[in-house]
């Protein structure tokens, strides 16, 4: 789908109609959880770790969460933010031992609008990344456009309508800020998490899935977090990446609109819409 086609609709409708940018969520949550106050609410709150099967259901909340918000009615897209900003008022409690600048005892909210931020700006930073890599190319003022569309979800959730990145070069900006203080900082609890991700218990019929997933997770990881994690990337996993990515391309433009994209995607593609993605979080 040339960028040339993508005029017409909404960018955060475009790029979040496709289904292979689900691929990019293993990475924007793995970022997550290097924040060490998100990493303990995850762990403490969450069941995904514990049960298999939560980590199924979880994807399948997150997808219908994103679509209702990307292509939902106003009223779809309220209630959506709603059970949200439900479950956020569950999430508090405190860190159980020091990380990063970070103090054990430090207290943590799911309402705090800074961690809101930071859970945002890993995924307007990872899906265009994704849809780019696995579909077509963006341009610049396409990628402000997507941040601009997006603004409106986090604020929505609680973070500072004046701190959210609205155009490529202000996220960038502020990614690279959140990089160079201490409150990126993978923790104990991070990488429990992080192997949950990356290595659930679903047996050998999903290993093929799983290693499609973990490299394109820890290939476009910043060196510094897939280092802080522990992960591996050898040559030969460099080579692997080098292949799977023009593979998964060529599919993508194999792939009928139908299989290509979510049903809800081109149910609503005739109406308009200025919200994005769903800050993705792990729930029950």
């Amino acid at each position: 789908m040339p960028s040339s086609h993508l005029a017409d609709r909404p960018i955060s409708r475009v790029v979040n109609a496709e289904r292979l940018v689900l691929l990019s969520w293993p990475r924007a949550i793995l970022l997550q959880f290097a924040h060490p106050l998100i990493a303990a609410g995850i762990h403490e709150h969450s069941q995904f770790r514990a049960r298999p099967a939560a980590t199924v259901q979880r994807l399948r909340s997150t997808v219908r969460a994103m679509l209702a918000l990307t292509f939902g009615s106003p009223a779809e897209r309220q209630e959506t933010l709603d059970k949200i900003m439900a479950i956020h008022r569950r999430v508090r409690g405190r860190l159980p031992t020091a990380v990063g600048r970070f103090a054990a005892g430090t207290p943590y909210s799911a309402e705090d609008g800074e961690l809101v931020l930071w859970v945002h700006a890993t995924l307007i930073e990872s899906v265009p990344m994704f849809y780019e890599l696995l579909v077509a190319p963006l341009t610049e003022e396409q990628h402000d456009a997507y941040c601009e569309q997006a603004a409106s979800v986090a604020v929505a959730l609680g973070a500072d309508p004046a701190t959210v990145p609205r155009s490529k070069a202000a996220l960038v900006d502020y990614m690279a800020r959140q990089y160079a203080s201490d409150a990126i900082a993978i923790g104990t609890q991070a990488r429990e998490l992080a192997d949950a991700i990356l290595d659930p218990p679903f047996g050998l019929l999903a290993a093929p899935g799983l290693l499609v997933t973990r490299l394109l997770t820890v290939g476009t990881l910043p060196r510094e977090i897939r280092e802080g994690y522990g992960l591996a990337w050898s040559e030969r996993d460099r080579q692997r990446f080098r292949h799977l990515v023009p593979a998964l391309r060529g599919l993508r433009r194999a792939l009928p609109r139908t299989a290509a994209t979510w049903r809800a995607a081109r149910r609503g593609s005739t109406r308009d819409s200025s919200t994005s993605i769903v800050a993705g979080q792990p729930t029950d």
